[in-house]
C-alpha cells in the first residue's frame, strides 16, 4: 500500500515522502480499513511544523481521521463490522491506503454520504460536540464566541449553538468568510483581520458580557476572552493555532505561556467563571467511549439534517497544496484528500 510519510519538518513539498509500505495488522482491539480518503487538520500543519508535542517520531505517519471499508477485524473487534462503510478516528497512520484504529473509534456512515462530509464528522464535529455538549450546557438566549468560525470546529459550532437558540459572534479572516457565516445564521460575523474582535464584541454587546467562549487560538486571545465573559460564563479552549507562523523551539512556547497569561483557580472562584480544555486525542486514550459515543450522536445528527458538515476534497496529488491553503486560513469547513 501507499503512504505519506513526514520526514522533516519544514513546508508542505519539503516535509511530505510517498512511499510504499506493508500493511498494518489490526491488533485483538482493532480494525483494519482500506481508506478511501482521510482528513487534514489543523494539528497537521502544526505538526509538519514542528510545533506539535503529540507527533511521534519521524519518519511518521500523520492523520487523524479516514473514511472507507472495513476489511479486517481483530479477535476483540465485532465480525458485523466487516464490509461496513466507516469513519474511523486514528491517532496518527490516516494518511494511508489502509489504516488500523480501535472498533470503538469508528462509526458506521452511510454509502450515500459524501467523503468531506463524512470526514468532518471526526474530528471536527465529534470535538465541537465534546466542547459544547458533553462539557457544558448551552441555553437558548446565551451570547456565543466562536473563534475561526469558518473552520470545521468552527462551523460545527456555530450550527450546534444555533440550533439551541444562541447568539452567536464568530470570527473570521475575509469578507468571503462572513459572508458564509451569515448563511449559516451567525448574528455577528466579525472580520479579525480589519478590526479588533474584543472591541467588536464590545461594542454590541454594550453592558452585556459573553456566557461562552470556543477558543482554538490560545495566545493573547485567552486574556481578551476571559474579560468578554460574564459572571457564570466558560471558557472552553481546544487548540493553539496562534503558534502557526512563528518558530518553534522552547522560547516561542515560553512566548505563548506568556501571552496567553497565568491563570491561578482562585480568580476563577471570584469572578465564577470556568476555564475547560478539551483534547481529543488524549480523551481517545483513556475514555473511548465517550469518543464513541460523541462520533456516533453527530452522525446520527448529520444523517437526519440537524447538522449540515461543510468540506472540500482534494485528491492525493493536491496534498500539498491543501496543506498549503489550510495553513494560510484561505479555506472553509473541512479539508479532505482523496486516494
Amino acid at each position: 500500500m501507499k503512504a505519506v510519510y513526514l520526514n522533516k519538518f519544514g513546508s508542505p513539498d519539503e516535509a511530505f515522502e510517498m512511499k510504499e509500505v506493508e500493511s498494518p495488522k489490526p491488533s485483538s482491539n482493532q480494525v483494519l480499513i482500506e481508506v478511501e480518503g482521510f482528513g487534514l487538520n489543523f494539528a497537521d500543519v502544526l505538526a509538519r511544523k514542528g510545533l506539535y508535542p503529540e507527533v511521534p517520531d519521524r519518519p511518521c505517519v500523520l492523520g487523524y481521521e479516514v473514511v472507507g471499508k472495513v476489511k479486517e477485524v481483530g479477535s476483540e473487534a465485532p465480525d458485523h463490522l466487516v464490509g461496513k462503510r466507516v469513519v474511523g478516528l486514528t491517532r496518527f497512520g490516516g494518511y494511508a491506503q489502509e489504516a488500523v484504529t480501535d472498533y470503538r473509534a469508528v462509526g458506521v456512515v452511510p454509502e450515500s454520504m459524501e467523503l468531506g462530509s463524512a470526514l468532518a464528522l471526526a474530528t471536527q464535529y465529534t470535538t465541537a460536540y465534546i466542547s459544547a455538549v458533553e462539557s457544558l450546557n448551552l441555553y437558548e438566549g446565551d451570547r456565543v464566541l466562536v473563534h475561526a468560525g469558518a473552520g470545521g470546529v468552527g462551523i460545527a459550532l456555530c450550527q450546534i449553538a444555533l440550533s439551541k437558540g444562541c447568539e452567536v459572534f464568530a470570527t473570521a479572516g475575509s469578507d468571503e468568510k462572513l459572508h458564509f457565516l451569515k448563511s449559516l445564521g451567525v448574528q455577528h460575523p466579525i472580520n479579525y483581520r480589519k478590526t479588533d474582535y474584543a472591541q467588536a464584541v464590545k461594542s454590541i454587546l454594550k453592558d452585556k458580557r459573553l456566557d461562552v467562549s470556543f477558543n482554538s487560538l490560545a495566545g493573547k486571545s485567552v486574556k481578551k476572552d476571559l474579560k468578554l465573559l460574564g459572571s457564570g460564563g466558560k471558557f472552553v479552549i481546544y487548540g493553539a493555532a496562534s503558534r502557526v507562523g512563528k518558530s518553534g523551539g522552547f522560547f516561542a512556547g515560553l512566548r505563548l505561556l506568556w501571552d496567553t497569561g497565568f491563570i491561578t483557580p482562585l480568580a476563577m472562584i471570584m469572578r465564577s467563571k470556568s476555564i475547560i480544555g478539551i483534547n481529543v486525542l488524549k480523551l481517545g486514550d483513556y475514555k473511548p467511549q465517550l469518543i464513541a459515543k460523541c462520533m456516533q450522536e453527530v452522525i446520527t445528527m448529520a444523517d437526519s439534517g440537524k447538522l449540515s458538515p461543510v468540506a472540500k476534497v482534494y485528491s492525493i496529488d493536491e496534498l500539498n497544496k491543501a496543506h498549503a491553503e489550510l495553513e494560510g486560513r484561505r479555506t472553509i469547513g473541512k479539508l479532505g484528500i482523496r486516494w
